[in-house]
Formats: structure tokens, C-alpha cells, sequence
């Protein structure tokens, strides 16, 4: 458990807070992202003489790059045409990231729960030319508390390292803490770390499918999480 926060007023005794914190995930949960990501890889791997289905792809988004890769073109060739694969997913990603665009009411669920004391830690598995681009369309760096992204870890999700490091950043409990992430590979990272995750269904992952995966609850997106801020488990933190 986090150590207890003093928290002092003129004339008021002393009382006890406990800090909490949002972890995000970013690409598919705050941005609308994925679909640029798939077709960025099928492109790629098209380049490269590999052709890989648009669905395979898009049950990979979430993972780390490397992660990824292996998954889709097997251990042999993801060492031996991998390091070009993902210099042209960044190159052919970049040249739409106008086409980026936050998801409905996004900043303003981050700038709601920083309002309210939350902490707001961003955790992604994106590269610095990508996060640039997505902090960008955020608009939300004023409020956020850290950042963790691709660089920051040796090992990416579903390995739990991204969630435990965000946790660091956070200064907060696994269990004064939630995870909010749109693939089964979030809620799998997170659940490993002791984190609560909520499920949003915005990356295009299903509702049976993060919940399985361990989600405590599932929203279509971040303005229906928004909407139910007080009612939803994000309620807990600050209620």
C-alpha cells in the first residue's frame, strides 16, 4: 500500500489521503489509431514481399513491435526482416498521422480525473516520432503526470514491465490503481502487475473477449467511460 499522504489545511485537523492513479493505454483507447497501425504493417510486410491479412494484424495491435513481429511472421524472419518492417510501419504510419484524431471526449475524461486528484499516467508501446504525433492530437500534457512508452522498457506487453514501470511514474498501489486499455493484451499486462483494468471497445476488441481476458468492466469508449465517471470503477478512486 502506498504510504498515506499528509493533507493539511489552515484551522482543519490533519487527515489522511491515499494517492491514486489512472494508467492509459493510448493507441485505440485515447486515439483512434489501430486501423492506421494495420494498414501501416500490411504495408510493410507488402514491401518486404510478406503478405499478412489485415485481421491477423489487428489481433496483434496492443503487443510490443517485437512481440508483434514474431507473431505474424515467426520467430526466423521477424530477426531477419524485423528491423525494416518497423522502420516502414513509422514511415507509412507518420504519413497519415493528419488522419489522427483523439476519441470522443478522451482529453476531457484525463483532464476530469486530474481534476479530482487522480494521478494520469500514459502508457504506451509507441516510438518518440510516434508518441510526438499522438501527444500532439491529446492536447492533454499539461495534466498528465508521466509518460511511459516503447523506449522506457525492455519488455512490452503482455508483459506486466510497461504497467510496473507506469506504476513507478504513478507513485501509486497496484490496488489504488486502474488500468484503462482497449486490448487483451492491456488487461493481461496489468492483471500480471496487480492492476484493475477497465475495457474500452474502441481498438476493436470485443466486450467477452477483455473481459475474459480479466477486465473488471468494459465501456464502448471513453465518453461513455466519461459519462459514467462517478458509477464507473474510475469512481473509486476519487469517491
Amino acid at each position: 500500500m502506498t504510504p498515506a499522504i499528509p493533507a493539511r489545511g489552515p484551522g482543519k485537523p490533519e487527515e489522511t489521503t491515499i494517492a491514486t492513479a489512472v494508467l492509459f493505454d493510448v493507441d485505440g483507447t485515447l486515439v483512434d489509431s489501430n486501423y492506421l497501425h494495420v494498414h501501416a504493417w500490411r504495408r510493410a510486410f507488402h514491401q518486404l514481399g510478406r503478405d499478412v491479412d489485415s485481421w491477423r494484424v489487428h489481433r496483434a495491435i496492443g503487443k510490443g513491435s517485437g512481440k508483434l513481429l514474431s507473431t505474424l511472421l515467426g520467430d526466423e524472419d521477424a530477426d531477419r526482416i524485423g528491423d525494416e518492417a518497423k522502420e516502414l510501419h513509422s514511415r507509412f504510419y507518420l504519413e497519415m498521422a493528419e488522419l489522427l484524431r483523439p476519441f470522443d471526449q478522451a482529453p476531457a475524461l484525463i483532464r476530469a480525473l486530474a481534476a479530482k486528484g487522480v494521478r494520469v499516467v500514459l502508457a504506451t508501446s509507441a516510438a518518440p516520432d510516434e508518441l510526438d504525433a499522438l501527444r500532439k492530437v491529446l492536447d492533454v500534457d499539461d495534466v498528465v503526470k508521466d509518460i511511459v512508452a516503447g523506449d522506457d522498457v525492455e519488455a512490452t506487453k503482455p508483459d506486466p514491465e510497461p504497467v510496473q514501470v507506469a506504476l513507478e511514474k504513478a507513485g501509486t498501489a497496484p490496488e489504488d490503481t486502474i488500468f484503462v486499455g482497449d486490448a487483451v493484451w492491456d488487461v493481461r499486462a496489468a492483471t500480471k502487475a496487480g492492476v484493475r483494468t477497465i475495457g474500452v471497445l474502441s481498438g476493436g476488441v470485443s466486450a467477452a473477449e477483455l473481459t475474459e481476458a480479466g477486465a473488471i468492466a468494459t465501456y464502448d469508449d471513453t465518453a461513455a467511460l466519461l459519462a459514467d465517471l462517478d458509477g464507473s470503477p474510475l469512481g473509486t478512486l476519487f469517491g
